[in-house]
């Protein structure tokens, strides 16, 4: 499985010619979509879900996503199906677990919202806006690294809780080209400690999972 960097909080998996992209968000400027054939989206807010994207995206696209997403995309071509903590389904030739489902305490006059983090063939594990432990071994995950809802103490017992043995920075788009430099290095410090490659990927940038 080759996963695939985009702005901000999205990612594209690829399999046996087939892919899969999570949050592709109103900051993801590429065609994520482009021969997608199967999307997540972990929660409502516009940097993982632009609905425009989705209503220009082919008929045959599969949409998974939580309710309160679902509810906004009427108008989206695709089929778009619920999921919830502790589903399980198989999409594209990915098989994928639904774990979480709130997001995390942002501003005191916000609504805590729906939000629903996704394991992908038990392998890659994205939480969205939240810090959800699932009850699994993670091997990889994308880590949150910045965000209003976001401390760095918060970010760091999250990987070593988790302890994955690759973490690749996700939620980053609001840095700065210096707090990108911070992340960098608070990313090394950590994987340097855990002996894990703990990383953030450039946008475009490519690795193979599994």
């Amino acid at each position: 499985m080759e996963l695939t960097k985009f702005d901000h909080a999205c990612v594209r998996l690829e399999k046996n010619g087939k892919v899969l992209v999570i949050d592709p968000g109103a900051f993801t400027r590429s065609p994520v979509l482009d021969g997608a054939d199967a999307v997540l989206i972990t929660h409502e807010h516009f940097d993982h879900v632009d609905a425009d994207k989705l209503k220009a995206a082919s008929a045959d696209l599969e949409i998974y996503t939580c309710e309160a997403v679902a509810a906004q995309l009427d108008e989206v071509p695709g089929k778009v199906q619920v999921v919830r903590h502790g589903d399980g389904f198989e999409t594209a030739g990915f098989r994928v677990k639904a774990f979480g489902e709130r997001h995390a305490e942002n501003h005191p006059d916000m609504a805590v919202v729906q939000n629903v983090g996704f394991l992908v063939d038990d392998e890659l594990f994205y939480p969205g806006d939240a810090l959800t432990v699932p009850d699994v071994e993670v091997p990889t995950l994308l880590v949150p690294t910045g965000g209003p809802w976001l401390k760095l103490m918060e970010m760091v017992a999250y990987l070593r809780t988790i302890r994955p043995a690759r973490a690749y920075s996700t939620h980053d788009a609001l840095y700065s080209e210096i707090g990108l430099g911070l992340v960098d290095n608070w990313l090394r410090i950590e994987s340097e400690k855990q002996g894990a490659d703990i990383r953030r990927l450039a946008v475009g940038e490519s690795t193979t999972l599994g």
